[in-house]
């Protein structure tokens, strides 16, 4: 299977507010995604469709090669809050993660809930916000899915505990191969556990590829003014800015940089998250579409 999660052309309005639309998105299978963006992107709306929680205005999304919402059983997800049941015990959540789940693994819930130090007897309610999280990944990773979904779960986290729910999440993926989309505004923890990215604005997205193809292909130049209009064709222009004198670019391209005028040196991830993040406002003329593969 190449892709674990498709959508073309889709869309989701509430009245006459689009929550996404005309969105197209390819999630190759055996990586860990990141899906970045600003604040209203539309990125929740997306995964929400995915797992079949929300239906489609237009368009179309697949998972693991059938429509949303058909593969329950081998999808993983934890939203946004990281949802527990407040009067229920730790022991409950996963006798209910046993009932719904037909592949479920006991043997993994039960060495996790050991692991973390919880109290099996513990009501979730008296749970702490990093606890809670732990237990909402232990259900998702539990029923043992092919895809895991993850809607921001670690946002309202102390440092330490974003750390070790991370550092979890990543000795899951390793013992199980899973496919793992994680949505998050905190481009730190893309680079701690992610090895693809993919940039979602306005409802489109702006750049997906291998995150260490990402970091080979983009650069900073810096040298005497010059007009982007007498750029070559195969540095696509992300953003400029000039002084009197100097102009300084970030772009793509797969050719070497042969200029000695320009002074080059490569973008951090978050360079290029921001690049792309701003190109939607500020060059709306700009094609907005980009996969980057090796």
């Amino acid at each position: 299977m190449s892709a674990v999660l498709s959508a073309q052309g889709l869309g989701k309005r509430y009245g006459r507010r689009w929550a996404l639309t005309d969105c197209d998105l390819e999630v190759p299978a055996g990586h860990v995604v990141g899906l970045v963006g600003p604040n209203g992107a539309g990125k929740s709306t997306l995964l929400n469709m995915t797992v079949g929680m929300l239906t489609p205005t237009t368009g179309t999304v697949e998972v693991l090669g059938a429509p949303a919402g058909t593969q329950q059983a081998e999808v993983g997800y934890v939203a946004q809050d990281t949802p527990t049941y407040a009067r229920l015990s730790v022991a409950d959540h996963l006798k209910l993660g046993a009932h719904l789940n037909p592949r479920w693994d006991d043997s993994i819930a039960q060495a996790r809930i050991q692991a973390l130090g919880l109290d099996p007897q513990q009501r979730a309610g008296r749970l702490s916000g990093g606890q809670r999280a732990q237990l909402a990944l232990t259900l998702g990773i539990a029923k043992r899915p092919e895809l895991l979904i993850l809607d921001e779960p670690v946002a309202a986290l102390d440092p330490l505990a974003r750390r070790e729910f991370l550092q979890d999440l990543m000795e899951a993926v390793a013992e199980q191969e899973l496919s793992v989309v994680l949505s998050s505004h905190l481009v730190s923890d893309v680079e701690r556990s992610c090895d693809y990215l993919v940039v979602l604005v306005d409802s489109r997205v702006q750049i997906s590829g291998e995150i260490d193809t990402l970091l080979a292909t983009h650069y900073r130049l810096t040298g005497p003014r010059r007009d982007e209009k007498s750029m070559p064709r195969h540095q696509h222009v992300l953003s400029v800015s000039h002084t009197d004198r100097q102009s300084t670019y970030l772009i793509r391209t797969d050719e070497p940089i042969l200029d000695p005028a320009w002074t080059v040196s490569q973008l951090t991830l978050e360079d290029i998250v921001l690049a792309y993040m701003g190109r939607s406002t500020s060059r709306p003329s700009a094609r907005p579409v980009l996969e980057v593969q090796r």
